[in-house]
């Protein structure tokens, strides 16, 4: 017999996201309440923005499910909202670092990031009970400013990308990425208040390690 074929990913339709996401919230908080767990760290997702999308729909129900244990039962929940991470390593989404590179470009968060968010909700929980349940945004780190964001390229396209990553202009062009696209980021502020959260990977980080590594990019971290 050959070589078995490689395994081709699941295609999540309406009936997995709503097993996950909505019926698997319900069925670990209702354990965690017959359990007793009085600290609870949900993992929503700025999704929530576009409730008509299947997945956005699906998290928006989450949260209420989440609302509903922290008040039917007393719990101390934090809602984080991370907004998309899945990991470049992660083939069966992205082809390439570049693929990967290609979705971060625009605005995203580095997984390494929304685990740190997490940590910081659960020291959070350990030493405050909330009068309601908590809801923070998760976002990556970013250089621009919101004035740059609101005057973006005023002089001329690419130029604000070129102020802070002008060494990188030709590299980023060279494998397909686009300087003058605008980023969209959230406001961190209570994120920040709440949990001292800043977020550490940034355009920068992933510019040099395309540089070092190229379209293959650096290695995952379980080898």
């Amino acid at each position: 017999m050959g070589p078995s074929p490689p395994l081709q990913p699941l295609r999540k339709d309406v009936y997995a996201f709503w097993d996950l996401n909505v019926t698997g919230t319900f069925n670990v908080f209702e354990a965690a309440a017959q359990a007793n767990v009085a600290n609870v760290v949900y993992l929503s997702s700025t999704s929530v923005r576009n409730r008509e999308s299947v997945y956005g729909h699906t998290k928006v129900l989450g949260e209420e499910i989440a609302r509903t244990y922290a008040g039917r039962h007393a719990m101390n929940v934090v809602i984080l909202r991370p907004r998309g991470f899945i990991p470049h390593w992660n083939r069966a989404v992205y082809a390439s670092f570049v693929e990967w590179l290609q979705w971060f470009w625009r605005g995203a968060v580095h997984i390494d990031d929304v685990a740190e968010a997490v940590v910081q909700s659960i020291d959070l929980l350990a030493r405050t009970r909330l009068a309601a349940p908590l809801v923070l945004p998760v976002d990556g780190a970013y250089k621009y400013t919101d004035d740059d964001l609101a005057h973006w390229d005023v002089q001329g396209p690419g130029s604000t990308f070129r102020r802070y990553y002008g060494a990188y202009e030709d590299l980023a062009r060279r494998y397909g990425l686009a300087p003058e696209d605008q980023p969209f980021k959230y406001d961190l502020s209570e994120t920040r208040r709440w949990l001292g959260y800043t977020p550490c990977y940034s355009l920068m980080d992933a510019l040099r390690e395309l540089e070092r590594f190229g379209p293959a990019g650096p290695p995952p971290p379980y080898g």
